[in-house]
């Protein structure tokens, strides 16, 4: 295995820049009075006063709980020469001497500064945008990694983190910690991959992206839907208002056409309501689309199926799923018709898909034999059924054993829903922590737990301590039974009372796994 490359900094190497001058005359902006020389140069973007390189625009935005511009003297201190903030923001900055573009939203102009900076680079390359409570990181990855495996220079940003693969073969890796960066590492992530002749890029785009203007200014080459189901119902107050923030993607603002998976009522609404062309697909039987998964059969750990046209056009190829369950039918179906799109197609690619589409820390087996362990992210009701449904699937399964639990500081009211799918799917329950955050971890377990019916069929455990809940899965585990560990998929670490600590459930899994008595020890039946 190749080493992982050392984080970059997400913005380009060579940064021409743009006047002060010009960049206000983009925002629509007055130039701020106490600057002379309005071709002074910007040549950097940054929200983080802690993150200001010199020649910076620095942007103080409003926040829930403070103003960025309260942060001006550190900001100043780095060497930002301007900053693009609002009225509460120009008094700070004109008391510590730093001039300021003055508009209404700063935040959505954010964007238009960070794309005018950096040279606008995602018109030069050509971007793909994945949206979907599920499957964002795996129809982006399984993108990238058949790009790759093509080879041809691919990058990727989203929830696993940012890397691409430039064009002499070397991988970079950018540290990002949203699913979707803030404008400003967003347009620096894309300049710095134009610069290394990166030719197309998947990103994951969030409904907190969208609505927040983080994607502004990127207007995708192709989008895609994979789902929706209830999840972030602690920042958007309904179902419709998530929906109306995805659906926001689908926009000639956004995007310039779309692929939609229509195997929910969500994926049908947004068919009819896109403002820009739509191609349809879907795996459930009775649904039309322009493309349609049929004939779905196991293959090994993953699936092969075939892909035929509306009202039952002539089979058009044979595809094959490198992971199981019918959710990654329809996400390789996704990635296939998001690399057409881009022009990327043939045989060849078909080939490369059903061996590159593996995601890390989604279904992704750690053992085979003779306990199947898998750790998947599965961390909303709806993918934590597709989970537990798909592998209960799988041929020689025995029982199926899950690990989980709820993230602290999120959507609350998914937790007993969580409780109750995995009680009716799964023979062993064992209730353990995610990620608490601020929250009081056994509160959340006992939200959890609430969801359970008292008249439920599974062996139901509650574990203080996620490590210790893998090792009694492992220890409750016999031949042919299958361990899910879901919640946290690729993680490294987890997130108690502010502090992420060092933690992977694939590590874990594996030495639990690892460490269990074999069919020849005495252990195994109780000792002598």
């Amino acid at each position: 295995m190749s080493a992982v490359p050392a984080p970059e900094p997400a913005r380009p190497r060579r940064r021409a820049g743009v006047s002060v001058g010009a960049l206000a005359a983009e925002l629509g902006a007055a130039p701020p009075p106490s600057l002379t020389d309005l071709e002074a140069t910007v040549s950097g973007v940054t929200l983080d006063s802690r993150g200001v390189e010199a020649g910076d625009l620095w942007c103080a935005l409003p926040g829930a709980n403070a103003h960025g511009a309260d942060y001006v003297e550190q900001a100043v201190s780095r060497g930002a020469v301007l900053a693009l903030t609002d009225d509460a923001g120009a008094e700070a900055c004109a008391r510590a001497g730093l001039p300021a573009l003055v508009v209404e939203n700063p935040r959505r102009e954010t964007a238009t500064a960070a794309a005018v900076v950096y040279g606008r680079p995602a018109q030069h390359l050509r971007t793909i945008g994945v949206t979907g409570t599920n499957g964002k990181t795996s129809v982006t990855t399984m993108v990238h990694r058949t790009l790759l495996a093509l080879g041809r220079p691919s990058g990727m940003v989203g929830t696993s983190g940012t890397e691409y693969r430039d064009a002499t073969g070397t991988d970079h890796a950018i540290a990002t910690v949203r699913t979707t960066p803030e404008a400003p590492e967003l347009h620096g992530i894309l300049a710095r991959m134009l610069e290394d002749d990166v030719e197309a890029c998947s990103m994951e785009i969030s409904s907190h992206a969208l609505v927040l203007h983080r994607a502004d200014e990127v207007v995708a080459d192709v989008a895609c839907f994979t789902n929706l189901s209830q999840d972030h119902l602690d920042f958007h107050p309904t179902m419709e208002d998530y929906f109306a923030a995805k659906a926001l993607l689908f926009t000639p603002e956004h995007s310039r056409r779309g692929v939609v998976c229509v195997d929910d009522e969500w994926g049908r609404r947004l068919a009819h309501r896109a403002q820009v062309p739509v191609t349809t697909y879907a795996t459930l039987p009775g649904i039309e689309a322009d493309h349609v998964a049929r004939e779905i059969l196991p293959d090994d750990y993953g699936s092969v199926f075939t892909v035929v046209g509306k009202q039952g056009a002539p089979a058009q190829r044979r595809l094959r799923a490198a992971l199981p369950g019918r959710h990654y039918v329809a996400n390789t179906l996704a990635a296939v018709l998001l690399l057409e799109a881009i022009g990327v197609s043939g045989p060849e690619v078909d080939a490369a898909l059903g061996t590159a589409g593996t995601v890390p820390g989604r279904m992704e087996p750690v053992a085979l034999a003779p306990v199947r362990g898998v750790v998947d992210y599965s961390h909303t009701p709806d993918a934590l059924e597709k989970a537990l449904t798909t592998l209960r699937s799988v041929p020689g399964t025995r029982r199926v054993i899950c690990v989980m639990g709820a993230g602290g500081d999120r959507d609350r009211t998914k937790r007993p829903l969580m409780g109750e799918v995995a009680a009716r799917l799964a023979d062993v329950v064992i209730i353990t922590d995610d990620n608490p955050r601020t929250e009081d971890p056994a509160a959340i377990r006992a939200a959890v737990r609430s969801g359970i019916p008292d008249a439920t069929n599974a062996e139901v455990h509650e574990v203080d301590g996620r490590g210790s809940a893998i090792e009694l899965a492992a220890s409750l585990a016999d031949v042919g039974d299958t361990i899910l560990v879901s919640g946290k998929g690729a993680e490294t670490g987890q997130d108690i009372g502010g502090i992420v600590h060092p933690f992977d459930d694939r590590l874990r899994l594996r030495d639990a796994l690892a460490a269990r008595p074999g069919p020849g020890d005495p252990q195994a039946d109780g000792g002598h």
